[in-house]
Formats: structure tokens, sequence, C-alpha cells
């Protein structure tokens, strides 16, 4: 009896240890435990010295933001393209320039914009005060001149008040304290507790199995994690992702070829209301992305596709789904 007891354990444990090599190569032992160690604590947000945030500035740059006499006819604001229903994104491919043609990058959405270590898709700015100045002097966005940036705000005599409040070493409206107070501003779009932080923090609930067999393919042979890495879900820095397109990235700024068609990783916070996705916007879907890291990257370089099967990317798409700010949490 004994003989034929192991005789029947023997194959359903070696059946056991097969499953559970599956279950490693298949990526899954990144689960739970890995994604606590990887991406549950935030970094530290840093910022300039000489623009400390305080209830005075972050409220001017709030209506600052807003308001379209930064624009040369009084037509466009930043929270024309920037706007909080798309993630502060505008929820196009590209939008409409002044002159009626498309600009050439997808605008980017700003939440969690003040952890950046460099703005702008190809990183040409390096803070945010900086920033904020390049789309009202643009021509074919805000459409002011250099040194014309608050012409049409000067003579208000309720902001003359508020810049006063916000900027007492320095109380005049003037282009320093606007870029200072928008900047201050962005600082403050900063993404809620998404399902994916909840399960993070112990509620096995809070996603679904499909979404943890995504997070198993995100960490693992989607190889996604290596570049929305911790818990921004980017590493800030510049990568080939194998669109077909004249528009050198990074290189262009640089002037180094072997930075061509480099683009700064954004973050996947708030992924699910900030489509359409990538630089040029060409990808209208979660769905679409996946295809493409999948099945169609241009290889150049290190860049090659990662060759997921069907379940995989409908995984993965449930996992990109999780990291959405749950809608009754205040942000």
């Amino acid at each position: 009896m004994t003989i034929r007891v192991m005789q029947w354990l023997l194959p359903l444990a070696a059946l056991m240890v097969v499953s559970g090599c599956a279950y490693r190569h298949e990526g899954l032992d990144r689960g739970l435990d890995f994604a606590q160690r990887r991406f549950s604590a935030m970094p530290a947000m840093s910022v300039p010295r000489d623009n400390p945030p305080s209830p005075e500035t972050i409220a001017l740059g709030r209506d600052l933001f807003t308001d379209k006499r930064l624009s040369v006819d009084g037509t466009q604001s930043c929270g024309t393209c920037h706007q909080a229903e798309f993630a502060y994104g505008d929820g196009v491919a590209r939008a409409m320039g002044r002159s009626g043609a498309p600009l050439p990058r997808h605008t980017p959405n700003l939440i969690n914009v003040g952890y950046a270590k460099a703005l702008f898709w190809d990183g040409r700015a390096a803070t945010l005060e900086e920033q904020a100045l390049a789309p009202i002097i643009n021509p074919e966005e805000m459409g002011r001149h250099p040194g014309s940036a608050i012409d049409g705000i000067r003579d208000d005599a309720s902001y003359r008040v508020r810049f006063a409040r916000a900027f007492p070493r320095d109380p005049t409206i003037n282009e320093r304290n606007v870029l200072r107070a928008l900047a201050a501003y962005q600082r403050t779009l900063v993404s809620g507790q998404a399902p994916f932080d909840r399960w993070i923090a112990g509620d096995p609930t809070a996603i679904s199995p499909a979404a943890q067999r995504g997070f198993a393919v995100f960490a693992g042979p989607g190889n996604c994690a290596s570049c929305h890495s911790n818990a921004l879900l980017s590493d800030g820095k510049f990568h080939d992702i194998g669109l077909p397109s004249a528009d050198r990235g990074r290189g262009g700024v640089t002037g180094r070829r072997r930075l061509d068609f480099r683009f700064r990783t954004p973050t996947l916070r708030e992924i699910g209301r900030s489509a359409p996705y990538m630089h040029d916007g060409s990808l209208p879907t979660l769905a679409a992305v996946v295809d493409h890291y999948s099945d169609t990257v241009i290889a150049r370089g290190a860049t090659r596709p990662v060759h997921l099967g069907a379940q995989e990317k409908r995984d993965l798409v449930a996992f990109l789904q999780t990291l959405n700010t749950d809608t009754d949490t205040d942000r």
C-alpha cells in the first residue's frame, strides 16, 4: 500500500515542481513581494531654493495656469492643452497650432511633473520654471514674443495685490514671478492612491487576478519595468521606443547621434485617462501600445519587440488599468 501511495505521490510532486518552474518562468515570481520592494515608496520632490511653495504662490499659479491673457490673442492658456480630465493632457494625438497645423508632438500630461529631472519629451528644459516660459513664447502655442509674457496682465490690480503677497521680496508682476507661480502650482499635480497602491499595501482584492498576472508580465517578459520603474512608474530617462519617425528626440537637443529617437519615459500613473499615447500620439489605446512593444517595434540598437502572447497582452492591459487614481480619492 505504501509503495502504491508513493507511486501516486511522486508524479504529483513532479507536477508541482514543473508548475512552480513554469510559474517563475512566466515572471509570476515577480508578484506582490517584488512590487512592494520596487514600487511602494515615492521619491522626494526636489524644489528650487528660490521658489519654495506657499498657499499664495500655488493659488496664484493655479489662476495663471487658466488665464488666457498670457497668450498673445487671449485665446489660449496652459489649461487649454493641459486638462484635468485627461491627466493634464488634452486627449488628442497632436494639438492644433495657431497656424492651423498640428504641433509636432503629443501634449505630455503633467501628473507628477514636479518629480521630473528634465522636461518636454526631449528633455530640453531642466526645471519647471524654465519649462513654463516655452509654451508662452512659442509662436504655434500661446504666441507671445520674448519679453512680453506679462503684457496681458501687467495692469490687473487684483494680480498686483496677489503677486505682492506671493512674492514679498519681489512684490511686482514680472516674468520671473509668473514662471515661479506656474511652477509652484504644477508641483501640486500629483497622483493619488490607485488600486495598484492598495494591492501593494496589502489588499489582495484591490486588483483582479488578471491584473496581478499582468503585473508579472510588466515586471518580467514585457520588460516594461526596465523603464517604468519605481513608484513614479518612470525612470525619467530617454529611450528609443521603436516608432517610425524622423523626430530625433533627445538627439536633436544634444546633437549626439547615439541619442537619436530617444524620448523621456512618461509616468504610467493615470495612464487610463491620458490616451492617446507616445510622443507623437500615434497609438490610440493601451492595447495598441502593448501590441506595438510586443510585435511592431522597429529594431534600432538595443530596441527589440518582446513578443507577448494574446493572454499576456490582455493581462498586461488589465494591470495598466489599475494605475488610475481611485475615483473616491481626492488628489
